[in-house]
């Protein structure tokens, strides 16, 4: 540390003795003029003046921020600041020419000062970025880096440059951009052509040999992405973006980042009030039961940020828990901000344990996301999907009414409509479950949350997929017919959090989100976004449906618009539900008689109190 700050003075110091060289330059230069046209001039005056004309404008340079300047990276803002600088303090000069009478120069002689000095001054300032581009581009001529296109050639095309030179890991030679601006085209930017519109980017990769593309558009359109991925996907070329400015905030380096399948996704987004979810969870004391999960941590990341009075995360596995325990304080440290945060572990099928922590921290608002959601796992073992989804939600609906919860939110899914599989239908005995503890509850507010698969969440097919591409293939998909609904981690937990806002007791929340997506579609997206074809680079199989596993998936128990209300965002409804009775649920019964029962006879009694359950579709 001390090494550097010593290495930022003598830089300083360097550049100040190059502005004083400059600053003797530029009036012996003025001398000389005079001399030459034979016109008088206050010589001995202007010679004691300059010592005090260097003084006055390094201490302007200095607190200005000349001397912070990263001398490598100057562009274009930073002559700019250099001539407006040297304008401003010329003009100080003449003004006190012009109060004082010292007529130590010509007030109009400054117009021939000013344009000098400014030149003189910026050229130190600008030689280390000539030399760097010189050095750079005899580097990517020889280099043996991955030619690239840049699409868009505007400043964030420039920004992409910039960062190519800066992180040599990127391993990128910048050959050409391409934009549909006709104004750019046979311009260059940053020394590299632009060459024509962006339809035309197949021949342009033929011409320059490219191996990898880089968007450089912010907000680029997802219709234009998915035909752009396929145009380049038949040349067989890496796809990637820059992140846009919301994405990496203003105090984060311009990131170069692989393009994903959600950005192919065909669906808007859910637009959420942000105002209501901060008013619901400011101050409150928040527990998230399975916060270690994938949408049990990006939970606990939302809603720290919504600032809680305390924050708890209950989880059974430790390493994750650690994980976004570690990752919140990280954050909160660095931002100098303050985050009451407690992590406890334990299983909700433990109510003594899970008691022992509503008696502890007292929460007034409970998000249930702890459950086990893989399909084909929990269909050869019955007993834990009960356990943790059904007597778990019970443990923790219960005591949420016995310790005047607020307000209980359920993470549901769309596998609890007419469920195929034992998964699913624990998921809807969860529902019911709820909807039986609003049936007596004198406080608390319960409601459920029910939505399709998340896209990169733990065990989802994303990361499935991108692991066998990088196998070498062959990517699996259970059947070529086979449609799911898919939305994004935080757009998951925004949607469960603006549920929490609207829920008055009772209610399953479920979404409009759009059109299905069938699963070959986005095995293909996938293989084309690594840069392969499908089906000759790498292969897609078709391997048959898994137990409990249906082609659609659902979303609404019944379909008739006229039985499910709309909230205040038209992309959320409120199915309506029936009245639920403590003895249709058989807890005892469940309780009791669990650890005896067989992975069948464990199916048979959820499909005995779930009767929409038909397993594997019979």
């Amino acid at each position: 540390m001390k090494r550097r700050t010593i290495g930022r003075y003598v830089n300083m110091m360097k550049y100040m003795i190059f502005d004083v060289i400059m600053i003797s330059v530029t009036y012996a230069m003025a001398i000389f003029m005079f001399m030459v046209l034979d016109i008088p001039v206050e010589a001995d005056q202007l010679w004691i003046a300059i010592p005090s004309i260097i003084v006055f404008k390094l201490l302007v340079y200095y607190f200005s921020g000349l001397y912070k300047m990263l001398i490598n990276h100057v562009g274009f803002e930073d002559i700019i600041k250099i001539a407006v600088v040297t304008i401003a303090s010329n003009i100080a000069i003449v003004i006190f020419i012009a109060v004082t009478d010292l007529m130590f120069m010509y007030k109009s002689a400054y117009i021939f000062i000013t344009i000098t000095e400014v030149v003189l001054i910026t050229i130190p300032r600008i030689i280390n970025r000539f030399i760097q581009y010189l050095k750079t581009n005899i580097e990517w001529k020889q280099a043996l880096g991955r030619r690239t296109i840049i699409i868009g050639a505007g400043s964030a095309g420039e920004i992409v440059v910039k960062e190519i030179i800066r992180n040599k890991d990127l391993n990128n030679i910048p050959v050409a951009f391409v934009d549909d601006d006709i104004e750019k085209i046979g311009k260059k930017l940053m020394g590299i052509k632009i060459v024509g519109p962006i339809s035309a980017i197949k021949f342009y990769i033929d011409t320059y040999k490219v191996e990898e593309v880089i968007i450089a558009i912010s907000n680029y359109p997802k219709d234009k992405l998915s035909i752009l991925a396929n145009l380049v996907a038949e040349k067989n070329c890496r796809m990637k973006r820059l992140l846009s400015v919301s994405e990496f905030g203003d105090d984060t380096k311009p990131t170069i980042v692989d393009v994903k399948i959600e950005d192919l996704l065909n669906r808007d987004e859910i637009q959420l009030n942000d105002d209501s979810i901060k008013g619901f969870i400011k101050d409150e004391v928040v527990l998230v039961t399975g916060g270690g999960g994938s949408i049990g941590s990006e939970l606990c990341r939302q809603i720290a940020e919504l600032e809680p009075k305390h924050l708890v995360i209950f989880d059974i596995y430790e390493n994750n828990a650690y994980e976004i325990q570690q990752e919140l304080l990280r954050k909160f440290h660095k931002a100098g901000r303050k985050l009451n945060l407690s992590v406890y572990i334990g299983s909700v099928y433990n109510r003594e344990r899970l008691k022992s922590i509503f008696e502890v921290v007292k929460p007034s608002i409970v998000f249930h996301a702890a459950a086990y959601k893989h399909v084909p796992l929990m269909e050869d073992s019955a007993v834990e999907a009960v356990r943790t989804n059904v007597i778990g939600t019970h443990n923790t609906a219960s005591l949420s009414n016995e310790f005047n919860v607020k307000k209980f939110v359920l993470v549901s899914s769309d596998k609890a409509v007419r469920s195929t599989n034992v998964m699913g239908a624990t998921k809807r005995y969860a529902e019911l479950i709820i909807q039986e503890q609003q049936s007596h509850s004198k406080v608390t507010k319960f409601s459920a949350v029910r939505f399709g698969n998340v896209l990169g969440s733990n065990g989802s097919v994303i990361p499935l997929f991108k692991k066998q591409i990088e196998d070498g293939g062959p990517v699996t998909v259970t059947h070529p017919d086979i449609t799911r609904y898919f939305m994004t981690i935080p757009e998951a937990v925004g949607l469960i959090l603006q549920c929490g806002v609207y829920a008055n007791g009772g209610e399953v929340f479920i979404l409009d989100m759009g059109e299905p997506v069938k699963i070959k579609d986005l095995a293909e997206k996938m293989i084309i976004l690594a840069g392969f074809k499908p089906y000759q680079e790498i292969n897609i199989e078709f391997t048959g449906l898994r137990p409990g596993e249906k082609l659609y998936e659902e979303l609404l128990v019944d379909h008739l618009h006229g039985d499910h209300c709309k909230t205040e965002n038209n992309k959320i409804f409120v199915e309506k539900q029936r009245d639920v009775e403590a003895k249709e649920l058989e807890f005892d019964t469940i309780i009791h008689t669990l650890e005896k029962l067989k992975n069948d006879q464990v199916k048979e009694f959820v499909g005995s109190i779930i009767t929409t359950y038909k397993r594997n579709g019979d």
